[in-house]
Order: structure tokens, then sequence, then C-alpha cells
């Protein structure tokens, strides 16, 4: 349990007189999740550490002092262009995944960015997003790391066969379930462990 982390984090929240569901949607997380981390069951990596910092407006150098070595957990992003779907999105991730490091991303460029400095296990994506076509951001996330497991997520049924022509995991057509997502776990090209502390399977 990393209290030193947790209790740093409880009190710069605290003096920004934020709450745990203020900071989570700033953080594009779910607030179960900050939950974790400030009660010592998850520490988030040093990307999130530093996107932490700049949402609590203090020196990154602080929280990573306080930030101990934690066994690895699989990281796991939502990218979609609309908050309200990432916000009705990650809490269902995070059901079908309790204990992974789950964030979501509304900026092709910016879940490209983190997947540049984290391993990241499972990516799933919309394939429209703005400007930006999930079908290419597969193509970029799948350069950074061939095993990274992508599923794309769509209201549209007939994109289905251009998602699998990326190298994509799985598909899956809106809105998503726990249960749904729990399917998709069993078919990955690169399976991990989803339910517990770990990467990749051998």
């Amino acid at each position: 349990m990393n209290t030193l982390f947790a209790e740093t984090l409880k009190r710069l929240r605290a003096e920004k007189s934020l709450s745990q569901r203020e900071l989570a949607k700033r953080m594009y997380v779910t607030r179960s999740t900050v939950a974790r981390w400030e009660n010592g069951n998850r520490l988030p990596d040093a990307a999130m550490i530093t996107r932490l910092a700049e949402c609590l407006g203090v020196d990154a150098g602080m929280l990573l002092s306080a930030a101990a070595e934690s066994d690895e957990v699989p990281n796991v992003i939502m990218v979609d262009d609309r908050k309200i779907v990432l916000s009705g999105g990650l809490p269902v991730l995070e059901e079908a995944m309790p204990n992974a490091t789950i964030v979501g991303f509304t900026r092709p460029s910016e879940a490209l960015e983190y997947a540049r400095a984290n391993r990241v296990a499972l990516a799933f994506l919309d394939i429209e997003l703005g400007k930006t076509s999930g079908l290419d951001l597969c193509r970029a996330l799948l350069e950074v790391n061939p095993r990274t497991n992508v599923v794309f997520l769509t209201a549209y049924a007939e994109y289905s066969l251009d998602a699998w022509d990326t190298g994509a995991s799985g598909f899956m057509v809106k809105p998503i379930t726990p249960e749904g997502v729990r399917r998709q776990l069993e078919n990955l090209r690169h399976p991990f462990s989803a339910g517990g502390a770990g990467g990749w399977s051998n």
C-alpha cells in the first residue's frame, strides 16, 4: 500500500477544494480510480502522475517523489472525441477490468503520446474521431507497440471489415457493456491479466 502518495494526493486535492469526482472528470478517469489512488490500493504511472500535477497546479516532482515502485498493472485507454461517451464508457471498462489503469482521451494525439510513454495493453477506439480516423490511430498505436490490443467501438457496424484490416483484436457496436468487454478480453491477440496485477501473458 502506497500510503505516502495516497496521503499527498488527498491533501493536494483538498487544498484545491476538489471532490474525487471533480478530479476524476478533469483526469478522464472514474471516481473509483481516484479513490483507489487515495486509499493506497493503486499507484498511477509516471505519465498519469504528471497529468495529476497539472490538474492540481503543483510541481510533478512533488508527486513523483511520493510515489514508490509498485507492481505493474495493465494500461487500458479509451479514445472518443465526445466527452459524454467517455463519461459513460470508462465506468463500464473499470467494472470489466477492476485492476487495470484505465484512462480516457478525447484527442488522438494525446492518446498516442500516452502510448509512447506507457506500455498500453488494450485500446478501445472510436472509429470516427473528428479529423482523425480511429483506423489511422490504430495503425499508429501498433507502430509504437505491436503487442497493443485494439478494439474498435462504433455505432456503425458497416465499419467492421475496415477495422479488421488494421490488425485490431476486436470490434464492438455501441453501447458497450461489461459483459461485452469481458467477451472481447477472451479473444485478444495478445492476452493479459485484466483482473489482477501483471502485464501480458507469455
